[in-house]
């Protein structure tokens, strides 16, 4: 098995690099991942003690950000190295200064795994949630070097509990340690006879928690909301977008505003979006100098700033599952107490489902729900009030996961 597994890696490196001249996205990750160890070598020597932290995105490094922030702040003389899989998060996190040298993670070959894991020899390795790579755990496992999984989600329709699913049933054993986000996943995980692992939560409730503690002032939004009910609609896609034209274009109110954050801000997307809009509509990059106030839809064109734009929602829409991308970061809105609505697409997202049989979140199928959602929330501020309480408190209540892995760290180091 473990031959089809670098055979197939093999193959996919030279396929990517052909569907670089077609996807700008794989075209980063391939140009990324070919100075991955001209950067390592320039950053790193053989007396250098370090960490090394991989992400498969921007997601991952969220979560992982609250342990990362942490073992800088107690090992300053360390060199951290931060690896992402993904250009998504690559290419918003690169300067990080959680780390000493953030690098795309080469493919999975056994002699990249063999060259990255000397070049790094890590103390310690934080991989966050999934992305596990078999080549990778074993160098470590081969060097006794120690390796623990943060944040991890397991379902039964994984490869782990598959007949075919040996060689990563082989790559979990490298960790020593694993904390997982529900007692589910550690039943499936030690059905495999795998005992080293912990019910830690999930680290993403810390994450956000401090994000309360962070200088969320954005005066433009403050100059565009204008003391007025802000629904704001985070990482939107097309059909979440959709939906939206009907209903602010079906608004009568100005005493109602609409703040959108796309997750993909390419302009003929947001073009296709604004141009249905028949309300004043402003792009962040249009802004300057403009009396944001008269306009009744702000669009922001940028990234980096949405964790800081929910502070001023009265309500909530979290993109990404009305359709089959993948249901966004929840928890992020419910920090700051703001009722949350979000599409019928979230079996994958605990989160969701808990959120919901915790009556904070509401979860529609199409217009006409989001439509009744959203009148109702909007003419009843002791709902919205009632419902942002529930997500708060929920917030609250899982906080915690980042002392427990701490914990460990420091007891077996």
């Amino acid at each position: 098995m473990k031959l089809l597994y670098n055979i197939a890696l093999h193959s996919a490196e030279f396929f990517l690099k052909i569907l670089a001249f077609f996807n700008d996205k794989i075209k980063l990750g391939v140009e990324g991942r070919s100075t991955a160890f001209k950067i390592l070598e320039g950053h790193l020597s053989a007396n250098d003690q370090t960490f090394w932290f991989h992400c498969a995105s921007l997601g991952e490094y969220e979560q992982g950000l609250p342990i990362f922030k942490q073992l800088r702040e107690a090992h300053p003389h360390y060199k951290i190295v931060l690896t992402f899989f993904s250009p998504s998060g690559y290419e918003i996190r690169k300067n990080t200064p959680v780390a000493d040298v953030v690098v795309y993670l080469p493919i999975d070959t056994p002699a990249h795994a063999k060259r990255f894991v000397k070049l790094v020899h890590p103390e310690l390795t934080i991989f966050v949630k999934y992305d596990i790579w078999p080549n990778y755990l074993s160098e470590l496992k081969k060097r006794h070097l120690r390796a623990i999984l943060i944040s991890a989600v397991f379902r039964k329709d994984q490869p782990y509990f598959k007949f075919y699913g040996d060689i990563m049933r082989e790559a979990l054993v490298t960790f020593e340690h694993i904390f997982v986000q529900n007692e589910s996943s550690k039943i499936l995980l030690q059905s495999l006879h795998f005992d080293n692992v912990s019910v830690a939560g999930d680290t993403r409730y810390d994450r956000v928690s401090d994000q309360l503690h962070q200088d969320n002032h954005l005066p433009f939004i403050e100059s565009f909301k204008d003391g007025k009910l802000c629904v704001v609609v985070g990482s939107s896609w097309p059909e979440d977008e959709g939906m939206f034209v009907d209903y602010i274009n079906s608004v009568s109110s100005k005493e109602v505003k609409f703040l959108i954050a796309p997750h993909t801000i390419k302009k003929q997307q947001i073009a296709d979006f604004t141009g249905k809009l028949k309300k004043k509509t402003i792009l962040f990059s249009e802004n300057e100098g403009k009396n944001l106030a008269d306009y009744q839809v702000f669009v922001v064109d940028t990234i980096g700033i949405l964790s800081k734009i929910y502070s001023y929602a009265d309500i909530a829409y979290v993109g990404g599952a009305m359709g089959q991308t993948g249901l966004h970061n929840i928890l992020e809105p419910a920090v700051f107490g703001v009722p949350i609505i979000i599409g019928n697409n979230y079996k994958k997202f605990p989160e969701a489902f808990q959120m919901i049989a915790n009556g904070g979140v509401v979860s529609i199928s199409n217009s006409l729900e989001l439509k009744h959602t959203l009148d109702a929330l909007v003419e009843n501020s002791n709902k919205r009030k009632a419902l942002g309480e529930l997500n708060e408190a929920f917030i609250k209540k899982n906080k915690g996961a980042v002392v427990q892995i701490m914990e460990y760290i420091r007891t077996y180091k």
